[in-house]
């Protein structure tokens, strides 16, 4: 059984920084992709920041230079280092593992809350 668990979240004041991490348990092949979305109170989940296999990376306009992404294929890691963060970060943040590409198979840990206020 696949299980994805975040960990890194908390209460952080405006401009600093805190770094997420997620770790993968159980069989996992041919990841495609593993990314961070984050949802808000009262808003729809949205992707944060995202790496291919190729590590490719891609990231939403609203944390561009501020967050990265990082993955550790052998260790099925992965991280997301946020700095000079803001309120408006302040959501749940998801790991999200895609195993596959046709036919693609989406898991998603828990979340953790991180929480930007003075």
């Amino acid at each position: 059984q696949v299980q994805l668990v975040e960990s890194g979240g908390g209460l952080v004041q405006p401009g600093g920084s805190l770094r997420l991490s997620c770790a993968a348990s159980g069989s996992i092949s041919n990841i495609s992709r593993m990314g961070w979305y984050r949802q808000a109170p009262g808003k729809e989940r949205e992707l944060v920041a995202r790496i291919t296999f190729d590590g490719t990376t891609n990231y939403a306009d609203t944390v561009r230079g501020r967050f990265t992404i990082s993955r550790d294929n052998a260790k099925k890691t992965m991280s997301l280092q946020m700095n000079s963060l803001k309120p408006e970060d302040t959501a749940v943040y998801y790991c999200n593992v895609r195993a596959g590409w046709i036919g693609a198979i989406d898991y998603w840990g828990k979340g953790t809350l991180v929480t930007v206020s003075s």
